[in-house]
This record gives structure tokens, sequence and C-alpha cells, in this order.
């Protein structure tokens, strides 16, 4: 079934995904482009360090989409390193994990924790709506939070 166009409620951005399994990347970045936002890839959170500290002075993402868990740096060290170059860009972290380890984004730094699950790309596309509606610079929900700016 076709993700609908909704222009009214999404504005189009320049967006990083993040995961290790190709099948989840392409999945999310098929769902993505169609509702009409650049995508760049990364198999792992070093990998997306790079590209993210590499395009900040060019063309900086307007959002950073990351799984939780992957090899050589997670999604909560990506995240922790993503703030050191841009505090304010904002970033959901998605992982199959979240009730069980509890994740939120309090303990994350993330803006927004998805949980995977059959609701994840209807999850995904509304936190993308929202966040790229706020802005880079607006308050978030992290940003609010003491000790995670």
């Amino acid at each position: 079934m076709p993700v609908r166009k909704t222009s009214a409620h999404t504005t189009p951005g320049n967006i990083l995904l993040v995961d290790d399994n190709k099948l989840g990347l392409s999945a999310r970045r098929c769902v993505l482009e169609e509702l009409g936002h650049h995508i760049a890839t990364a198999s792992n959170g070093a990998e997306a360090l790079e590209q993210f500290e590499f395009q900040f002075e060019k063309e900086p993402f307007d959002l950073v989409v990351t799984d939780y868990k992957m090899p050589r740096m997670g999604g909560v060290e990506l995240i922790v390193g993503l703030r050191k170059v841009s505090p304010n860009v904002p970033v959901i972290l998605i992982s199959g994990f979240v009730d069980a380890l509890g994740l939120s984004e309090e303990n994350t730094g993330a803006d927004v924790v998805i949980q995977k699950s059959a609701n994840e790309v209807t999850h995904l596309v509304r936190s993308v709506a929202r966040l790229l509606r706020k802005g880079p610079g607006s308050e978030t929900g992290r940003g609010k939070k003491k000790g995670l700016r």
C-alpha cells in the first residue's frame, strides 16, 4: 500500500538513516523518499557520524533516524557524537527492545524513541513530520530535559 504524500503535514527534509540491517534501512528509505525526503544512509554509527560531520558545513542533515544496536557504534553513542557537532539536530531512535531495555527520550538523548512493530512506519512518518515542522533550532522534548543538551 503506497504512502500518501501529504505536503501539508510533511516538509521535505534531508535525512540520514542509520541501520546495519539492510532490509530495515531499505524499507524506511522507500517510505521516506515516497514522502519527498532526500535520504542518505549509513550502516553503523561511526559511518553515520563521519557523514554527518562531512555534510555539516555543506548541506546539513535536518534529521537523523538511527537504529539502537549496531556494530562499531550504537545509536546512543551516535546521538552523543551528533550532539557535539549539532546540539539541536532532531534524532529518532528505533529499537526492537524499547520496553525490555527501558529506552526513552530521557535516557537516550533522542527526540523520539520508536518501538519496532507493525505500527513502526506510522510512528516514523508522524514523528518525522512533527520534528521537521519544528525545525532544527526549536525546542524539542530532548531540549527540555536536564543534562541532555
